[in-house]
């Protein structure tokens, strides 16, 4: 490293950060103000797209994590964020986003990881036309994205596709119509609502694979778009990709991140898997090696020794358990986290990865 550099932040570090203000978006979503002391704030500099994991301590002495989206845009300039605001809706028997909606309030304390996540654009080289199709909280990043792109780039524009159930349930309303106030001619704003009707735009219902198909060529010029952000539950997501290849985007344009994600099926256990298996894994300049217990994941194989392993939602779908498979084989579970270009250059889930060979080592550092 150069004389002067700043280190890069650890994987999975927290810090502590101070909630400056609670927002009720919703009846069901509010936005969480953070603020950054001077000292973090190389460390919580992000890319528009990022999220990040909140870590709460159980009254039994366990812990529960959640990831949230980072809905600013980026400081200008590349410099670190003094705030940072996500949006957390509230989810059915959700252990953190209950707590966000009950109990926290401005002035209270959060261990909050350092940013993460790849479903990101790179402002400062971004002239173009994008899109975005998103279902409900997917808005969070994307606003990022778009807020980011349209002030950094004037000569790039975006497309907004967004779909909700209710005018009374989406999120970030007025914070996009500021958008579309402030970029009128390189905003373009396009909203479905699924149950319920309006009084101007178009019908309500699902935007499902069918209805983009059909709806995409008519908003903008498809062939144009230099990439497509699609954001929200699994069906939505997969609608759009399957609607987008069928108007020959290619996948390289595509950039996805599912929000919530149904029981799927897993990948099916072999029956030549080895019956014991070492790990050897990178994390922050170390390495160590370790036996792989029967059933459990490399990712808790870490952490069992390494408790400062990267993880959130340890469900396949975050993508902060992302590391590089240096050697050896291995079996996930399932993915909806990593793209294919990602899976084919050698990286995997930890959290959803099982070893298929007597020795399997992981790079977190890549």
């Amino acid at each position: 490293m150069a004389a002067g550099a700043t280190p890069s932040p650890r994987h999975g570090a927290f810090h502590s950060l101070r909630v400056s203000a609670v927002e009720r978006l919703t009846d069901d979503a509010v936005a969480l103000t953070l603020d950054v002391p001077a000292e973090l704030r190389e460390d919580y500099r992000f890319t528009p797209g990022q999220h990040l994991a909140m870590r709460r301590i159980t009254a039994e002495g366990g812990e529960v994590r959640r990831t949230y989206s980072i809905c600013s845009p980026a400081p200008r300039a590349g410099a670190g964020p003094e705030r940072l605001t996500v949006g957390v809706r509230l989810v059915e028997g959700g252990e953190f986003s209950t707590y966000a909606h009950k109990e926290i309030a401005a002035g209270d304390v959060l261990d909050v990881m350092v940013p993460a996540g790849r479903f990101t654009l790179e402002p400062a080289g971004s002239a173009g036309h994008y899109a975005a199709i998103v279902g409900g909280s997917g808005i969070t990043p994307v606003l990022s994205i778009a807020s980011s792109l349209l002030a950094e780039r004037p000569d790039a524009r975006f497309c907004l596709v967004r779909s909700d159930r209710t005018a009374a349930s989406t999120m970030f309303l007025e914070e996009v119509a500021d958008l579309k106030d402030r970029y009128p001619d390189r905003f373009q704003l396009v909203t479905v609502l699924s149950r319920e009707e309006q009084d101007a735009g178009l019908d309500s219902g699902r935007l499902d694979q069918e209805r983009l198909a059909g709806l995409l060529p008519a908003l903008l010029p498809v062939d144009e778009v230099a990439g497509w952000f699609l954001c929200g539950p699994f069906g939505l997501v997969q609608g759009a990709e399957q609607a987008l290849r069928g108007l020959d985007v290619d996948r390289s344009r595509i950039h996805e991140e599912i929000f919530h994600v149904d029981e799927a099926p897993r990948a099916a256990v072999r029956a030549d898997a080895p019956s014991d298996s070492r790990v050897t894994a990178r994390l922050d300049g170390r390495a160590g090696t370790w036996p792989v217990q029967d059933g459990e994941t490399l990712l808790d194989t870490v952490l069992r020794n390494r408790g400062d392993a990267p993880y959130a939602c340890k469900g396949g779908v975050c993508g902060t358990c992302r590391a590089f498979l240096v050697r050896g084989e291995v079996r996930m579970d399932r993915n909806f986290a990593l793209e294919e270009e990602e899976t084919e250059a050698g990286f995997v889930l930890a959290c959803q990865s099982h070893p298929l060979t007597d020795e399997v080592e992981l790079d977190f550092d890549r």
